[in-house]
């Protein structure tokens, strides 16, 4: 936990229900009493109205709380169920924060308008004194059921907790933290310093409105009054922008860690895109939005880009990296995708299934073997032989096809797939030639007309890779002219943003042209694959400082952090940067329990990991290093 703290201390008034726990006592207790009531549902439904009217100050509280004990019907027995399911139900953010509640105990009160039976049990747990302890109790009859509240209790009556918190006469600073309106009431009544409207687990605008500041956690508040806390920044602050519509899974992986998630189905384009991602520190994207120089510039706050897909071209990766911004993908999630489209159009295209299939349509009936042939025994060429290249090529000799490859990197082949010493051979060699190359602009245009003219007369052709890399005009003459007999194309040069934009393309209506929008990786399983992969590398590098898999960082696969804190810095690839940080942790008698350093040709990347004890100096001095990019600390 950090050192940084307030002195002297605030005193720090905390409310229960749906602050301290995640849902309301009086609520959940009646719905245990009523189990197996035919009227449950609806007196809970009651009860939960009274409690929300009464948090938003719709009425008076000392109503709305002896409605409530009216409906509950309640015994000494289901406050003891109650309390184990409490327990389990303890805000995440105060469970983090156990410690720095323990080490403040004489600093902190609850002071509820539920109950002491409950509420005891659950708090002092988490290192809450149980004298600090102000809420309401219940009257019990003989039989141990609960027939009233103790109406000589202050927090009973309207006004309660401003009473309770007058009489305890508490001097300097007191900060006062809940969802309802009683909890703004001791701010507004001058007895509390400032009013924080808590909202991790329900936001009630009314509340909201009159708050001095929205905490959306309990490390949102001890980050704003830099107290010592269990993260090092309150994840609510981290705005995650994911577009394109990435599968759900990644925006259930961010939501579930506390960050704030924008979530956008289309892409945007680059003056859109400037002005969204000003305060965006993770992005996530697929293929149609790209990351310029420009969008960089405007991306003030922007720690990591995740790319939803395999390619990266649409991103400057240079540039990203010399701001200090680590870029992620998803380099085999979806390959087996793509493999499998690129079989079954391979298979459609050379039985000429398409053409028959729209003659059917029309009407007409052709029986013919003409033009239709099997793919055992054809000779596949593949420019390019990464993971899809290899995978395809197994799936390929597996049908009983004769595999040929050009990869302008050595590459090992697998099975009895045979490499070629240049692309001409391979063009001339292919009766189904199948694209996997890269986005990188030197593959702009790499079979254009010169290219389809080497190839053999009724060659099958698909490109799944790269929308730039085949020149579509060329390819259009090729079918016309009967040089191509038939074409599968996933991806083009200029694509529409959305679903709602007309595509438009020199191959629209040509015949045996399968046309596919950019769906090669497009499978549920797919989708959700990577819907796990690239928000797990992100999580990773935002939390652990890992940013092993990244395409454009040093890589670092660091161990869990513990017991420590972890300085990330971030630097120019200059000489001296590790011994002028050295020099600082030695003139702060700094102790080092780990380090780590890797470059490339742009940028260093030094992780240390130090013990607890520094001071906003020393962090200040390691800051003001000559060539520092980006520092960020973590515990």
């Amino acid at each position: 936990m950090s050192t940084l703290t307030l002195n002297p201390s605030p005193y720090i008034i905390i409310d229960f229900d749906s602050t301290f726990t995640k849902v309301e006592g009086l609520d959940e207790l009646a719905a245990i009493a009523l189990n197996g009531h035919p009227e449950r549902d609806q007196v809970v439904q009651k009860i939960a109205d009274l409690t929300n009217k009464g948090m938003n100050g719709e009425m008076s509280f000392a109503d709305g709380l002896r409605q409530r004990i009216a409906l509950l019907k309640a015994n000494r027995s289901n406050i003891q169920e109650l309390v184990s399911l409490l327990k389990t139900k303890v805000s995440d953010s105060f469970q983090r924060n156990r410690q720095f509640l323990t080490e403040n105990a004489e600093q902190i009160f609850i002071v509820s308008s539920g109950f002491k039976e409950f509420i005891v049990p659950v708090v002092t747990e988490l290192g809450i004194l149980p004298e600090h302890v102000y809420a309401n109790e219940f009257l019990f009859d003989e039989d141990g059921n609960i027939v009233g509240v103790d109406e000589e209790n202050v927090l009973s009556t309207d006004g309660g907790k401003i009473k309770l918190l007058g009489s305890l006469n508490l001097e300097g600073d007191v900060y006062a933290i809940g969802d309802g309106y009683t909890d703004y009431e001791l701010k507004a009544s001058g007895l509390a310093s400032r009013f924080y409207a808590f909202t991790e687990n329900v936001e009630r605008p009314r509340v909201m409105a009159v708050a001095d500041h929205i905490a959306t956690s309990f490390d949102d508040f001890l980050y704003d009054n830099k107290m010592s806390r269990s993260q090092s920044y309150p994840k609510s602050r981290i705005k995650v922008l994911l577009l394109e519509n990435v599968h759900p899974a990644a925006l259930r992986a961010f939501e579930e860690q506390g960050f704030n998630v924008e979530f956008v189905k289309g892409a945007l384009d680059e003056d859109e895109l400037c002005e969204r991602i000003k305060d965006i520190s993770i992005i996530g994207i697929r293929s149609k939005t790209n990351i310029t120089k420009r969008v960089l510039d405007n991306a003030n706050r922007l720690m990591a880009i995740g790319a939803f897909c395999i390619g990266t071209n649409q991103i400057d990766l240079e540039e990203a990296a010399k701001k200090g911004i680590a870029v992620f993908n998803a380099p085999y999630s979806n390959t087996r995708s793509v493999v499998e489209l690129a079989v079954g159009e391979m298979i459609m295209l050379i039985r000429n299934i398409v053409g028959k299939s729209n003659q059917l349509h029309n009407g007409i009936w052709d029986k013919s073997a003409n033009g239709s042939f099997e793919v055992r025994g054809k000779k596949l060429g593949m420019v390019g032989y990464g993971s899809i290249g290899t995978q395809l090529s197994v799936v390929a000799e597996a049908l009983g096809m004769e595999v040929y490859f050009y990869d302008a990197v050595e590459k090992l082949s697998l099975g009895n797939a045979r490499k070629v010493n240049s692309l001409e051979e391979l063009l001339a060699i292919s009766d189904v030639i199948s694209m996997h190359v890269d986005g990188r602009k030197e593959n702009t245009n790499l079979i254009g007309k010169r290219e389809f003219d080497l190839m053999k007369n009724g060659v099958i052709f698909l490109n799944l890779s790269r929308g730039h890399v085949v020149d579509i005009q060329a390819l259009a003459d090729a079918v016309k002219s009967g040089k191509v007999a038939g074409a599968g194309v996933d991806v083009f040069p200029k694509e529409p943003k959305t679903n709602d934009e007309i595509f438009e393309s020199e191959l629209k209506g040509l015949p045996n042209v399968i046309l596919t929008p950019h769906i090669g990786g497009s499978t549920e399983e797919a989708q959700e694959n990577i819907g796990h992969f690239v928000p797990s590398k992100l999580l990773e590098f935002m939390n652990n400082g890992s940013s092993y898999g990244s395409v454009n960082f040093p890589e670092v696969q660091l161990p869990k952090l513990k017991d420590s804190h972890r300085l990330l810095h971030i630097h120019a690839n200059v000489p001296g940067i590790l011994a002028k940080l050295n020099h600082i942790f030695g003139k702060n008698n700094i102790n080092i329990t780990g380090q780590y350093l890797k470059t490339n040709e742009h940028i260093g990347y030094v992780i240390v990991d130090i013990a607890k004890d520094y001071t906003e100096e020393f962090i200040q001095e390691v800051k003001d290093i000559e060539g520092t990019i980006r520092f960020r600390m973590l515990y």
